[in-house]
């Protein structure tokens, strides 16, 4: 049976502009989602409000938002995570990395790009039973996308974490243990992302650097710890909404109608919504045939020489 954990959320927020639109809204503030554990000692979630509210602007707004059997991903040559690094071995210049808008430390929501680009995620924070049918989806289409993956999730299901490796889509941090990052002090945010990114490093000898806050919540002092830590802080500008349980057809249209779909877009889904794996396919096909390319944030994103603006879109810094 399916974990019950991921339950219908209740929306009330106002979509932030993005990158497929350029009008301008605000977000209203979200209250924070609880999270709980079962008596099983899984994580569950309890919604107050959406979780997945894009957090804010950079104008004034203030702070938002089982056990199965693992299939084998064939591959004729797996890589190895300091292989898959390679293109990242290339020092960053950090300085030239600005994410500091009008005051407000913003990360990347969306990239300004004039490829007909798009990057699909998935966090990875409680349950499993669909990551093999997610990984032979992407692997029929011969996509690589971007995995946000907890601590717990990692303990849980080391074997998923080394074949979502081996299949070439990026590992991203999702915390250690799914905390509100705006809650936490400096040393503590530190620990929420060190933690994790170790226990990757010695479980496949990848390092991680794109890290997705929970709850999309983060301050000032995140953005500046993350950077610290060498990460680059991600968003996401398209909420397939694939938490609610809603079905494949909700999450298809959620997407493909969303205001803010356009080149760089960020598409949030998760690896263990109930109708996730079912709509991928259906969801791949509808966004190619759109003229859309997938690709994992690595691919998408500038590494250094850009700014934001307040929309949260990565732009490239010509001068």
């Amino acid at each position: 049976m399916r974990r019950k954990g991921m339950m219908a959320l209740a929306l009330s927020f106002a979509l932030l502009a993005g990158c497929g639109s350029m009008e301008k809204e605000t977000v209203g503030e979200g209250e924070n989602i609880a999270r709980e554990e079962s008596a099983q000692g899984e994580s569950s979630l309890k919604a107050s409000t959406d979780d997945h509210v894009l957090a804010d602007t950079a104008a004034g707004v203030a702070d938002g938002v089982g056990t199965i059997e693992t299939q084998e991903i064939s591959m004729q040559e797996p890589l190895s995570g300091e292989e898959i690094q390679k293109e990242e071995e290339a020092p960053i210049d950090w300085t030239t990395a600005e994410h500091n808008v009008n005051g407000r430390k913003l990360p990347v929501y969306c990239v300004e790009t004039q490829e007909k680009k798009v990057a699909l995620t998935f966090d990875a924070a409680w349950g499993n039973e669909d990551t093999p049918r997610l990984l032979e989806i992407l692997e029929n289409h011969g996509l690589h996308v971007t995995f946000f993956m907890t601590g717990g999730w990692v303990e849980n299901y080391p074997e998923d974490v080394k074949a979502i490796l081996a299949a070439g889509h990026d590992l991203g941090n999702h915390s250690e243990n799914h905390k509100n990052m705006s809650q936490l002090s400096d040393e503590e945010k530190k620990e929420e992302i060190m933690k994790v990114h170790d226990k990757v490093k010695e479980l496949t000898g990848y390092d991680m650097f794109l890290f997705r806050p929970p709850y999309g919540d983060y301050d000032n002092a995140t953005i500046d710890v993350l950077k610290d830590c060498g990460y680059y802080p991600i968003q996401w500008d398209v909420d397939s909404l694939d938490w609610q349980n809603k079905g494949a057809d909700a999450i298809l249209q959620t997407v493909l109608e969303h205001k803010n779909l356009g080149n760089g877009s960020i598409i949030l889904c998760h690896n263990g919504a109930e109708y996730t794996a079912e709509a991928l396919d259906a969801l791949i096909t509808a966004l190619e045939e759109e003229g859309y390319t997938i690709v994992p944030l690595s691919e998408l994103l500038y590494k250094d020489h850009y700014y934001l603006n307040h929309e949260g879109r990565q732009i490239q810094d010509q001068g």
